[in-house]
Order: structure tokens, then C-alpha cells, then sequence
């Protein structure tokens, strides 16, 4: 027991030893960082004193530099202000001299004019005494004093005045009265014309898009056959070249042609493409086609207000909207001989729910003249006789094209109406050699007359601007030569719609100042 007791004993005192022992140790270690630290702190202290110093100088030098070259931009700029006031002051110089040469020049001319002005007033004065001497002669000779002889003379001129004046106002009151219906009639042609409504021109091709050139080789088929069932089918030819992404359907038929496009449009959207489903979708498109014939039809007499037709009729009626003559949509185009019919009817005070009937129904053998032997009219008086319309919407038809006189106003009417919404400007497309020839000959019966110097046809014909000589054709003249040139091209040229006349007249005067 006694030696456990001491064997602690000796470890608590070992242990009081060792720590005692460490802790000299640690402060001694301790001591030693902070003098190394202290010296550190010292050092750094140096440097950054002596870098500050360094830097201090090399801000200094830059600031020197910066203010030497302040100093040169500000001399430089100081001389160049200098020579700049100095050209202006050399301009204003020259300014005033100018000026003051001007002021001269004005002065002498003021009294050139004031020496005019009083040698022009002793001219008047002269002639004013010539004037009274001349009367005084006169009045002797004539044994009649002024005011008498005033007196006779206005009398006798007033008597011939009031005679001629009455011939002449009853004269041109005959020349109104037979042009005033002439010029009516012109001014509502005029404003017809300006309702017509837009036409679109139609080709014989049709491009149906595709969705890749893989699409091609799916179309034509194995050995062709797809293309075959389809051309078979429609009535139509199909283009496949190397124009990329795109097939071009033919036909002169618009119809057919339509219903191609539609029906490779839904091929290509299905993707299943063989001579079965070939020939349902031709199927498909048909009926699409037929119901827009249909609608388009039924949408014609209703814009028209024509009422009572046979549903046979309203579909060919239809069928026009996939017709063209000479570029001009045979529906449209009888969609407005209607309303315009319809406007002169009314004009006229006849029946305008037969005018336009008539208007609508007469190029109705336009919509079968490719599949039946005829003209265009007798198809379409066929026509209208098969579905009971009356005698003078037959007779209408048959004389729009003069083909038979006209022996009704609404045949008259529809004739007229007919050729005004053909004939408008922009109706129908024109052949590029007659527009040019048309347009030459405008142009050459214009420069024939006398005083006119240059002539040009602008706005496609529809106006003819004509340069005068001066010299030769006064302002008093430019109406009646106006006129002349006017009522020379309505005897000569045969033109849709009118021309304007527009005679120009210019004179210059030209001088300088020195």
C-alpha cells in the first residue's frame, strides 16, 4: 500500500515537473515569433516607405508631362482660332467691299430710273395735249361735240350688240341641248366603269408544292403507274422536271385542272400514294369541286339579286369561276355586266331585275363551249331555252355580240353594259405589240398638229401629254387646241376607257446678275 501511496506520489510530482518545464519552453518560443514578427513589420514598414516615395516621383514626372502637353495642344489651338478669325475677318472684308460695290451700282440705277420716270411723265403730258388738240379737230370737223358723239355711237352699237347677242345665245343654246344628252350619257359610261370590280388572269398551269424531292419518285410510282392513274383519271398532265419541291399540273381545262391540284395535295398530305387511293382522292376533290361550282353559283345571284334561276343554271353559273376570257374571270365579268345593267336600267326606267338577269346569264355557253360544238352564244341561248327562261332574256344573249339586231332595251342594255366592263382599262390583258403600236399611233396623230412640239403617251394610254411651242399657240388658244386634238383621237383611235389631253405651255426668262 505505502508503495502505491509513493508511486503516485512520484507520478503527480513527475507530472508537475513536465509541465512546468513545457511552459518555459513555450514562452520562450513565443518570445522568439514576436521579435521575428516585429523585425518583419519593420521591413515592411521600409519598403513600403520607399515604394510610396518612388511612386510619388513617377506621378510627379507624369503630372510634368501631362501639363507640357496640355500646354502644346492649347498653343496649337490658340494659333489655329487665331488664323480661322483671321480668314473671316479677310471674308467680311470682302463681304463689305462687295456691298458697298452694290450700293453704288443701286444708287446709279435709282437715278437712271428717276430720269426715266420724269422723261416718261413729259411723254405723257405730250400725248395728253396731242389728244385733246386731235378731239378739238374732230369735234370741229364733225360738228358734234364729245358727249354727242359718245351718245350716237353707243346707241347704233348697242342696237347691234343686243340683236347679235340674241342670235348668238339662242345658237348656243341649240349646240347644248344637242350635246347635253350626248355628255350625259358619257359621264354615267364614265362613272359605271369606276364600280367594276377587280379581275384576276388565269394560266393554264397550276404548281402543287411538295415537301421534299423524295415526293416525286412516290408520285410517279413503280414504272410510272401513279402517274398514269392520275393523268388517266383527271384529263390532265403532269409536269415532274427538276424544278425542286414542285409539280406542275396542265390542262386547259381549269376545271380538271383544279381538280388534279386538290387531289395531289391530299395524296401528299395522306402519303399513301397507289392507283386505289389515287382514285379516291380524284373522287373527293370532284366533290369539293362541284360543291365550290355550287356555292360560287348560288354567290353570284345572290351579289346580283337575280332570283328563281334553275339549279342546273346556278351550277353552270359556277363552273364560270374556273373560266377565263382573255385573262378576264368570266364569272366576275358577268357578275358586273349585271350591276352595270342593272345601274342603266335603272337610268332609263325599265326592268332592272330583267337587265340583270339577262347581264348575269349571257356568257352562259362559256361554261360549256369546250365540251359541246357552238359559239359561246348559241350554247348559251340553248341553254337558257332548256331551262325556261323567258323570250327576252334569250333574245339579250343572242344579240350581245351583234350577232342578231337588238330589238329590245335590254338588249341594248346587256350589249352595251357587256362592252363597257370589257373594254375597261385593265379588263383584259392586251397583246404587248398593239398596246405599243396603240401608244406610237397616240403619239404621232398628236404631234401632227401645228405649234405642238413634242407629244408623250403615259399612264398605259390613258393620258397624252403634249408640249407646245410657246411662240406659236397662245394661252387664248391651248382650250380650242385642246379640244381639236381631243375630238381627233375620239375620230381616229379605237382605245378602252378615255385619254386625257394634257397640254403643257412654258416660257422662260433667263438673266444674271453681275
Amino acid at each position: 500500500m505505502l508503495t502505491i501511496i509513493l508511486t503516485i506520489a512520484g507520478f503527480v510530482v513527475g507530472g508537475l515537473i513536465f509541465f512546468f518545464l513545457g511552459i518555459g519552453y513555450r514562452k520562450s518560443t513565443a518570445e522568439k515569433e514576436i521579435g521575428s514578427a516585429e523585425e518583419e513589420a519593420r521591413r515592411l514598414i521600409n519598403e513600403a516607405i520607399k515604394s510610396g516615395e518612388s511612386k510619388k516621383r513617377e506621378m510627379t514626372l507624369e503630372a510634368k508631362e501631362e501639363i507640357h502637353r496640355s500646354r502644346k495642344e492649347l498653343d496649337s489651338e490658340t494659333k489655329e482660332r487665331r488664323a480661322e478669325l483671321q480668314k473671316q475677318e479677310r471674308r467680311l472684308q470682302q463681304k463689305e467691299e462687295t456691298l458697298d460695290k452694290k450700293v453704288d451700282a443701286h444708287e446709279k440705277k435709282e437715278e437712271a430710273l428717276a430720269q426715266k420716270q420724269q422723261a416718261l411723265k413729259q411723254q405723257q403730258e405730250e400725248v395728253a395735249q396731242i389728244k385733246r388738240s386731235q378731239l378739238e379737230m374732230l369735234e370741229k370737223i364733225s360738228g358734234l361735240t364729245q358727249e354727242d358723239a359718245k351718245a350716237y355711237l353707243l346707241q347704233n352699237i348697242e342696237a347691234e350688240i343686243r340683236h347679235e347677242t340674241a342670235m348668238k345665245i339662242k345658237e348656243i343654246e341649240a349646240e347644248m341641248k344637242e350635246e347635253a344628252d350626248q355628255y350625259a350619257r358619257e359621264i354615267v359610261a364614265t362613272a359605271i366603269q369606276r364600280c367594276a370590280a377587280d379581275h384576276t388572269a388565269e394560266t393554264t398551269v397550276s404548281v402543287v408544292p411538295l415537301p421534299n424531292d423524295e415526293m416525286k419518285g412516290r408520285i410517279i410510282g413503280r414504272e410510272g403507274r401513279n402517274v398514269r392513274t392520275l393523268e388517266t383519271i383527271t384529263g390532265v398532265d403532269l409536269i415532274i422536271d427538276d424544278t425542286p419541291e414542285a409539280i406542275t399540273v396542265s390542262s386547259f381545262d381549269p376545271v380538271r385542272r383544279e381538280i388534279a391540284r386538290l387531289a395531289l395535295e391530299k395524296l401528299i398530305v395522306d402519303g399513301r400514294i397507289h392507283p386505289t387511293r389515287i382514285e379516291d382522292m380524284v373522287e373527293k376533290a370532284r366533290r369539293e369541286v362541284d360543291q365550290t361550282i355550287k356555292q360560287e353559283g348560288e354567290r353570284a345571284t345572290f351579289e346580283t339579286g337575280v332570283n328563281g334561276l334553275h339549279p342546273e343554271l346556278v351550277k353552270l353559273l359556277g363552273r364560270q369561276k374556273y373560266r377565263t376570257s382573255y385573262g378576264q374571270n368570266v364569272l366576275k365579268h358577268s357578275i358586273e355586266v349585271a350591276h352595270i345593267a342593272g345601274l342603266m336600267a335603272a337610268e332609263l326606267g325599265v326592268d332592272v331585275a330583267l337587265a340583270k338577269r339577262a347581264g348575269l346569264l349571257h356568257d352562259l355557253g362559256k361554261s360549256v363551249d369546250h365540251e359541246m360544238e357552238g359559239s359561246h352564244v348559241q350554247l348559251g341561248v340553248e341553254l337558257a331555252k332548256k331551262y325556261k327562261e323567258s323570250p327576252a332574256v334569250l333574245h339579250a344573249i343572242e344579240a350581245h355580240h351583234g350577232d342578231v339586231e337588238c330589238k329590245t332595251v335590254i338588249a341594248c342594255i346587256v350589249q352595251a353594259a357587256d362592252a363597257i366592263s370589257a373594254s375597261r382599262p385593265g379588263a383584259r390583258r392586251e397583246n404587248v405589240e398593239n398596246y405599243i403600236r396603240r401608244l406610237e399611233k397616240l403619239e404621232e396623230l398628236t404631234s401632227s398638229f401645228p405649234g405642238v412640239e413634242k407629244s408623250f403617251a403615259i399612264q398605259a394610254g390613258r393620258e397624252v401629254r403634249i408640249m407646245v411651242k410657246p411662240e406659236d399657240v397662245s394661252e387664248d388658244n391651248m382650250v380650242l387646241l385642246a379640244h381639236d386634238i381631243a375630238r381627233k383621237i375620239e375620230a381616229d383611235l379605237e382605245y378602252p376607257g378615255q385619254i386625257k389631253v394634257n397640254l403643257v405651255r412654258e416660257t422662260k426668262a433667263v438673266d444674271y446678275a453681275k
